[in-house]
């Protein structure tokens, strides 16, 4: 599924209602060696090359690759700006704190600056593409119903996951569209946001049992832990849709996924300190990241090429000074950056981390590695619990003890540098200046000093780059983002030697994001163990430091705290928009940032942009249809 998909066209699939103006929607075979629909559907080896066109369809752009040959009518937009997860980008993170873009193409802009129109190209095509693939489903699903092999059965599940996927997306983006399950002719009318949702969560319910089992189907495609993951998402946004709470839900199947076969991937596979980054590499479908993806759109720089997916995300996001080749490309595109509220979110405040540890205690450090050197005054340790304390500290090359209440009369040094106390003992050393994480157990004797690992999370270039943006349009303006490389764990370029297109699969669906949702649920009153949310918040931070220094306490779990989080985590992977509107900051100002609202500071936009228009197009076509409020 990943290295191959099939040379293939659904013959005779016709355009639901909201997408009959698109003559791609109604295709004939182009060239007579191609399947013709009686072929595809014969039986369950020609179906499973049908069922991977319904993949492909998120993670193309038509049946040429990467241009050519496209799926939807290139007079409305060029092939290498419709693929899906692109666009997602452009609607989901374009439109937030986490990125803006230097290009001028017509719509772009607009995105950023959060005053797109009602005929914004990047819109549409989304909403052509989405239609497209709930098209393709359902003429999937009502061939392949013909056979009655056990196995086709699995790919009409499968089927039924992606066009509820699908759904999922169209709810989030535009509220309420028409409601399409069968091939048809007829226009259909204009579903509500409701009767939308209940058809999502009626899918998935009834499909969990028909997908193949947990953790039992081939990489790149779905099983039952993705029905669970879905209802997930779709009940965790269930009150921003559709005013009713169901987080109790949401803790339900997030809780089923947990404990599923898919874990959080800690395979550091390049040694780098963190197993973060291995999620983002060329070789993320070996290296222990599949292990996370229970929805992935997977991309070979050979077999599957496209503008679109990775290869746009690395491409884009090179320029300036930086050096194509470090990131396994030809080149950069000198397009996507970030705001620095993005960036903030991975400052340390040593102050704040330090008050989040406990009570000032009189225990302290002393000595010339500390800022006050030997004289003092020491650097007070905070008491964690009985006789056991704790401090950030900002140390220099030296040496240091342990001293009570700045007095010698009670001070404790390492004689032997083996991680033992003694009472007056030898000066301890600090070979290099840095951050560091200092313990102190007078139970035990015993102490630790360890260096505090940022969070690895932050993946930023900013060499010749400013932190503020005054001119979106200069590269310059704004940290670049490389996060996604097309580069493997050994440092080696994805098996495209041209450099052209990136073989990094992008997940849509993993583990740490159902970690987060049950946290969020909890939060929100959703029930759950509030000891377990705290856990998987704490897991995601210890993966993203390379040890335990940037785990939080229960007191510091909160909703606002799980959102920055969600955004560490999960930035530019097409979450964004959807968290800001849920926690209510997409469109207010309560929460800004630069360009926001087209102002340079930021300011707030009329609340209807929390969805976007239907298609000017779509609404002419069909009359049943009624615009979103705005536009």
């Amino acid at each position: 599924m990943k290295n191959y998909i099939k040379s293939f066209i659904l013959v005779s699939v016709l355009a639901i209602g909201f997408t009959s103006c698109h003559d791609d929607l109604n295709q004939s075979p182009l060239d007579p060696d191609l399947f013709t629909e009686q072929d595809v559907f014969s039986n369950a080896v020609e179906a499973k090359s049908a069922l991977a066109k319904l993949y492909s369809s998120l993670a193309l752009t038509g049946q040429q690759g990467p241009a050519g040959n496209p799926d939807l009518d290139p007079n409305d937009i060029d092939e290498g700006f419709s693929q899906y997860s692109r666009m997602l980008f452009n609607l989901n993170e374009l439109t937030t704190d986490h990125a803006v873009i230097g290009w001028g193409d017509a719509g772009l802009p607009d995105l950023h600056g959060q005053y797109w129109s009602s005929s914004n190209d990047f819109s549409e095509a989304m909403y052509y593409r989405l239609a497209q693939e709930v098209s393709f489903c359902n003429s999937f699903i009502e061939n392949a119903s013909q056979l009655e092999d056990d196995e086709v059965q699995g790919f009409i599940a499968e089927a039924r996951f992606l066009r509820a996927f699908t759904y999922y997306n169209l709810i989030d983006f535009y509220g309420n569209v028409p409601l399409q399950t069968v091939v048809s002719t007829e226009l259909p009318l204009q579903s509500t946001r409701e009767e939308l949702f209940s058809f999502v969560e009626a899918e998935l319910l009834e499909i969990e049992e028909l997908l193949i089992s947990d953790g039992a189907n081939e990489y790149g495609r779905v099983d039952q832990v993705a029905a669970w993951a879905l209802l997930s998402k779709l009940y965790l946004n269930a009150e921003s849709w559709t005013g009713q709470n169901r987080y109790s839900d949401c803790i339900t199947y997030s809780d089923k996924v947990i404990n599923s076969t898919y874990s959080l991937n800690t395979n550091d596979a390049n040694g780098n300190g963190s197993a973060y980054d291995e999620l983002f590499l060329a070789d993320n479908d070996v290296n222990g990241a599949q292990n996370e993806f229970i929805f992935a759109l997977n991309f070979d720089g050979l077999q599957s090429t496209t503008y679109g997916g990775t290869t746009f995300l690395v491409h884009g996001s090179i320029g300036g000074s930086m050096i194509a080749s470090e990131y396994g490309v030809n080149g950069g595109w000198a397009g996507m950056r970030t705001t620095k509220n993005l960036v903030n979110k991975f400052a340390n405040d040593i102050d704040d981390l330090n008050a989040a540890l406990g009570s000032l205690s009189d225990w302290g450090l002393v000595g010339d590695a500390t800022v006050n050197a030997w004289d003092g005054p020491d650097m007070e340790m905070y008491q964690t619990a009985p006789n056991q304390y704790a401090l950030y500290a900002d140390l220099n090359a030296g040496e240091l003890k342990f001293r009570f209440n700045e007095d010698w009369g009670q001070n404790y040094g390492d004689t032997d540098a083996d991680g033992t106390l003694e009472p007056g003992g030898a000066n301890i050393a600090i070979a290099a200046a840095g951050t560091y994480f200092v313990t102190l157990d007078l139970d035990g004797l015993t102490y630790s000093i360890t260096p505090f690992s940022s969070d690895k999370r932050g993946m930023f270039y900013t060499d010749g780059q400013n932190l503020e943006i005054s001119d979106i349009g200069s590269f310059e303006d704004g940290y670049a983002v490389t996060k996604f490389k097309n580069i493997d764990s050994s440092g080696s370029q994805g098996n495209d030697s041209s450099g052209e297109f990136a073989s990094t699969d992008l997940p849509l669906i993993r583990v740490a994001e159902i970690y987060l949702n049950y946290a969020e649920a909890s939060l929100r009153g959703g029930g759950g163990d509030s000891n377990l949310a705290l856990t998987l918040v704490n897991n995601l931070r210890e993966r993203a430091y390379g040890n335990m220094s940037g785990n939080i306490s229960s007191g510091e779990l909160t909703l606002d705290f799980i959102l920055d989080e969600r955004s560490r985590e999960l930035y530019w992977e097409g979450q964004r928009r959807t968290d800001l509107i849920r926690y209510g900051l997409f469109t207010t100002d309560t929460y800004l940032w630069p360009f926001k609202g087209n102002d340079e500071f930021g300011t707030s936009v009329p609340s209807y942009r929390r969805l976007f228009p239907l298609p000017s197009s779509t609404l002419t076509t069909n009359p049943n249809l009624s615009q979103n409020e705005g536009y």
